[in-house]
């Protein structure tokens, strides 16, 4: 019997059809590196979590190219085979239960500060965003579960973390706030590189205190929500 995703469903991976394509758009991935999960509830097939498939172009996926699959990683829907990183986004949706929305990039300043150090120093109040200092999960290769189980590792308290020689990873309740934590984490690590590039000088960072400070300020940024 064919399954058949319900209008809920269908809207989501239209929303994370618009984040994929923004992240190549907006230059943090090339190709189509990186990849996009997000989890639902479908009246009719339950849990799902739709992904992107792998490598496929962003631009080339419509509104009938859902790929999704249970949470132990049974496909469910479509016939496009799944990103190579679907144990990494499984890993993330067992562990992270408040976060539906998993983005990862090969973002080029982030990368680049995942060869230099083991986690980005809080430079900016903005690192207040992903939980305090981004670590840097040890390099694995790519689609494995040793790579999933070194991401796991860097997330503990954390809501992004960076790949060693590979990339970036966000999470978060919704798409559009993952998909902010990715760039936010873009310019975070080109800043620290900017500002560690400059010899003799060592960056500045900020105290706990001050980190706590913004993490409570963050919590009342922007509009109030109804």
């Amino acid at each position: 019997m064919e399954r058949t995703p319900g209008p809920g469903t269908r809207a989501a991976w239209a929303r994370l059809l618009d984040v994929a394509r923004r992240s190549v758009a907006d230059g943090l991935v090339t190709g189509t590196s990186g990849n996009v999960s997000f989890r639902v509830e479908d009246p009719a097939l339950g849990t799902l979590i739709l992904v992107t498939p792998t490598g496929v172009p962003y631009g080339d996926l419509g509104a009938d190219d859902v790929v999704a699959v249970d949470p132990a990683g049974r496909q469910l829907l479509g016939t496009l085979r799944p990103t190579s990183e679907l144990p990494l986004h499984l890993a993330v949706h067992r562990d992270r239960p408040e976060a539906r929305a998993v983005v990862h990039t090969h973002a080029v300043h982030a990368t680049a500060a995942s060869l230099l150090v083991d986690e980005i120093p809080p430079v900016h109040y903005v690192t207040a965003l992903f939980g305090g200092p981004v670590r840097v999960a040890p390099y694995a290769l790519y689609g494995t579960e040793a790579l999933a189980e070194a991401v796991r590792t860097a997330l503990t308290d954390r809501t992004a973390c960076l790949l060693a020689h590979h990339g970036t990873l966000t999470l978060a309740p919704d798409l559009a706030t993952a998909y902010d934590r990715t760039a936010q984490l873009e310019w975070l690590c080109h800043v620290w590189l900017t500002a560690a590039a400059v010899p003799p000088h060592t960056p500045r960072v900020l105290t706990p205190h001050q980190l706590t400070e913004a993490v409570h300020a963050l919590r009342t940024y922007g509009q109030p929500q109804d």
